[in-house]
């Protein structure tokens, strides 16, 4: 067939036209700028609206430009500023030739040959990222633990910079919890970092290829080669070293009984209370505090501790970072924190950290694990009388994660198959439940977030239903600064409330109910000044509200008389800062002050009274009415918090420490030990805050050989205006409550023995504790003295305390366990007599405990 030869010249003469035209306009429309604007627009989009735009051609791999997003606007723009900008942070490079632009991934390519191509001697001002390319299987080794090679920031030929920063964050690849104190290394050791108490670590690199090691006793040793082009981050998972041959015990923290600075500590291995024989079933790590010296319980089902001579309401109970009023269930006869979900339990008796305040004796700082990150995994019990079960999911894999645990008792199921109609007829159950969000937002921000609640109802009779429960919300901020400086952010609310129901035959049926409610901010800074200092420092401020009691009438038939006492109000801040600080190889001191502020608020009405008299209805001579936030009365004061270690040699030391701490909630009882019904009470005009100072001095050693911790402690505690009541006091739904109280000295001393091993087949430890505590109520007035004024047993006060938890373990899968516990008794006060009055018999008790 014949060619047609002058339509396929006008053909191609439109083409070239059109093609003409369009790299015309495009050359136009560069020349007077480009405008566009992105709206989290994939990268992979925004190139092909750049291509569509401009009628220049791109050529790329499409995986590279997945799963980033940009969010910007330009307006007259030239196409290299737009595309040097879109490109910012990536690892693309781009080669223009004419209509068609090439990306590249962390690569270049150079219209002329490098100066040192035929041999020639590189300048001096040759920047270093301008090398000779890097051949990646040059630089692999056959080392065991070997990765692949990782790319760091952008390949750019102009840049002059020498040194660039890596960071990133070091996890444990089985429980993804951070890894602290490991070192990363270059493979010549001259540049190195250790990561902080996040995982985290910063290190700077020149341009280049880098081995990277990894260090730290545990771990496997890991080989990272790393391309280093700029700035960027790098992130390792590393796993525990498994090769062991019957068993390796790892200890990173083998030292801190003897270096450590803090006296009057400890913490509980979660984990390691598995072994300890349970109570019914269930492990509690209350329960496993008391058999610490110092730390005692009233008596079996005793609700609350007494930690070193001080009341049940002078510790103060933490679960991450909210406070937890009741943390019992049942009486005391189950701890109300599940060890599912816990991480980890540091309790304070001494040195306590300059940013806890509030209580006089004790901080127990519960924290719950962060969840898995990586896959989904649960654990699950059934005891005698309780159910338990955890689950931990990641949420973003690797980034953020979720854990739930929830824990109930069935025992009114059991109650009901009982025959003895008393018991049947009863009813005891509890529940609680927690759930924690952990997302790591970034290699500088951590965000954690805590929700509990628990939950009590029993009946001991049949005509009452007792109940009550705690609510905790907090969230955490984690924020790193620089791998010097750091802080923590926290908001929390804590709501403690109680209900009792009498419901009888009788027209006495009546419902009363408590509310106590705390909301708290605090801001935590720490920064590390060279290798000697660690400087803490920030501030904190808590809000009480009290609802002290209100009755109403159950039912319609009900001649209960409805009341509402007026509800109290208080504000306590504080600025703290502490200072950890080596003096030579011996000597670690570690100094911290706090300043506290308390104001009780209105609205309110207070009774001014005379002095030298009772107080009573007959000798107020003022009443004040404050309106709502009006400032009623402040107190407040230093609270120094002072410890020091000194090493006789590498395995012994000694260390002393000095706290003075300030309480302004106090706990009101009648009751030998603490119970369900006890009130709260905010210092106010008529009630002044609780002090106390303690010194404690001790002495601590490592039998390195055997693998035992011994610590040896003694103390002394003097506690002012501790808060008691007159004899025969009311302290329910009373107006005028302060005519009921007495404040008084106390103090208390004592030893602590604790004999500690971990590792063996046989481990577990031994303690003993002589202690005693002792109150003093004297008043010129008798009505206000208690024991003729003079210093009489507390009535927590049992002197002897022995314990002995022992684990022998037989193989991997079998271990038999034994608790034993040997406590002498505690002070009771008696009836010694009868006697007659008004034809009334009254019964004349002993001295008081």
């Amino acid at each position: 067939m014949p060619t047609n030869f002058p339509m396929l010249r006008k053909f191609w003469l439109l083409f070239s036209l059109a093609v003409f035209i369009s790299i015309s306009v495009a050359r136009a429309q560069e020349a007077t700028g480009i405008s566009l604007r992105f709206d989290s627009t994939l990268l992979h989009d925004a190139v092909l609206q750049l291509e569509e735009v401009t009628a220049i051609r791109f050529y790329f791999d499409k995986a590279w430009l997945e799963n980033v997003y940009v969010t910007k606007e330009y307006t007259g723009k030239s196409l290299t500023s737009i595309l040097d900008d879109l490109f910012i942070g990536t690892t693309i490079n781009y080669f223009r030739k004419e209509d068609r632009i090439i990306l590249l991934k962390n690569a270049e390519i150079s219209s002329t040959l490098h100066p040192d191509y035929f041999g020639g001697n590189e300048s001096e001002d040759e920047p270093l990222n301008s090398a000779a390319p890097i051949f990646q299987e040059e630089f692999f080794s056959q080392q065991d633990g070997h990765r692949e090679m990782v790319t760091i920031g952008r390949r750019d030929s102009k840049s002059t910079t020498q040194v660039y920063t890596i960071r990133g964050t070091i996890t444990d690849g089985e429980t993804n919890n951070p890894i602290q104190d490991l070192a990363l290394l270059t493979s010549d050791r001259s540049i190195f970092a250790v990561t902080d108490s996040l995982g985290f670590y910063r290190i700077k690199l020149p341009p280049g290829h880098h081995q990277l090691e990894t260090e730290l006793l545990g771990y496997q040793k890991t080989f990272q080669p790393v391309l280093v082009y700029g700035d960027g981050v790098m992130d390792l998972v590393l796993f525990e070293d498994v090769e062991v041959l019957d068993e390796v015990v790892v200890r990173s923290n083998r030292d801190a009984n003897v270096r450590d600075a803090v006296i009057g500590a400890a913490t509980i291995d979660v984990e390691g209370i598995k072994t300890i024989p349970l109570v019914l079933g269930e492990r509690d790590l209350l329960q496993v505090a008391t058999t610490l010296p110092g730390v005692k319980k009233a008596g079996e089902g005793a609700n609350g501790l007494n930690v070193r001579g001080g009341r049940s309401d002078q510790n103060l109970f933490l679960l991450d970072d909210g406070v937890i009023y009741n943390p019992a269930h049942f009486l005391g006869l189950f701890s109300a924190v599940n060890p599912f979900t816990t991480q980890n339990l540091s309790i304070y008796k001494a040195s306590i950290p300059a940013e806890f305040g509030g209580r006089l004796s004790s901080v127990f700082d519960l924290e719950t694990k962060a969840g898995n990150k990586e896959e989904f995994e649960g654990e699950g019990s059934f005891g005698p009388v309780t159910a338990n079960l955890a689950i931990e999911t990641p949420i973003v894999k690797g980034k953020s994660s979720l854990i739930a645990g929830f824990r109930a008792t069935y025992a009114n199921y059991i109650l009901k198959q009982l025959d003895r109609s008393s018991l049947k007829n009863s009813e005891a159950s509890f529940y609680d439940a927690v759930l924690k969000y952990s997302d790591n937002i970034n290699e500088d921000n951590l965000l954690e977030a805590t929700i509990y609640f628990s939950d009590d109802q029993f009946s001991l009779s049949s005509d009452s239903l007792f109940g009550f429960n705690n609510r905790l919300v907090s969230v955490k901020w984690n924020r790193q600064f620089s791998s010097k400086s750091w802080a923590s952010f926290i908001v929390s609310n804590s709501r403690y409330t109680y209900d009792l129901k009498f419901d009888s035959d009788a027209n006495s049926d009546f419902d009363f109910g408590y509310v106590l409610n705390e909301s708290l901010f605090k801001a935590v800074f720490e920064r590390t000044l060279g290798e000697a200092h660690k400087l803490s420092y920030g501030l904190s401020s808590k809000l009480y509200v009290t609802d002290p009691g209100t009755l109403s009438p159950l039912g319609p038939d009900s001649d209960v008389d409805s009341k509402i006492v007026d509800r109290e109000k208080g504000v306590e801040s504080a600025l703290f800062m502490s200072d950890l600080f080596e003096l030579g190889d011996r000597w670690l001191l570690d100094l911290g002050v706090r300043y506290s502020l308390y104001a009780a608020l209105g609205e309110a009405t207070q009774n001014v009274y005379s002095v030298g008299v009772p107080r009573n209805e007959s000798s107020v001579i003022e009443v004040r009415n404050y309106g709502n936030n009006d400032v009623i009365k402040t107190y407040g004061g230093f609270e120094y918090r002072l410890s020091g270690r000194y090493l006789l040699n590498s395995d012994l030391s000694l260390k002393a420490g000095y706290n003075r701490t300030i309480q302004y909630i106090h706990l009101l009882t009648t009751n030998t030990t603490q119970s369900p019904t006890d009130i709260w009470k905010l210092s106010d005009l008529n009630v002044k805050p609780q002090r106390a100072d303690q010194f404690s001095i001790g002495i601590f050693q490592n039998i390195i050989e055997k693998d035992l911790e011994l610590s040896l402690e003694g103390y002394y505690k003097k506690m002012h205006d501790l808060l008691d009541y007159k004899i025969g006091a009311q302290l329910i739904l009373n107006d005028e409550l302060e005519t009921e109280l007495l404040q008084g000295e106390g103090k208390a001393y004592g030893g602590e023995l604790l004999i500690k091993k971990t590792t063996g087949r046989l481990n577990g430890h031994l303690g003993y504790s002589y202690s005693r505590a002792f109150i003093k109520l004297e008043s010129t007035l008798r009505e206000e003295q208690v024991n003729n004024g003079k210093f009489f047993p507390a009535n927590f006060d049992k002197p002897h305390d022995f314990s002995l938890i022992a684990n022998y373990r037989f193989n991997k899968r079998i271990s038999a366990s034994a608790n034993f516990v040997y406590q002498t008794g505690r002070p009771v006060t008696y009836p010694v007599g009868k006697f007659f009055f008004a034809n009334e018999e009254h019964v004349l008790y002993s001295d008081r405990n």
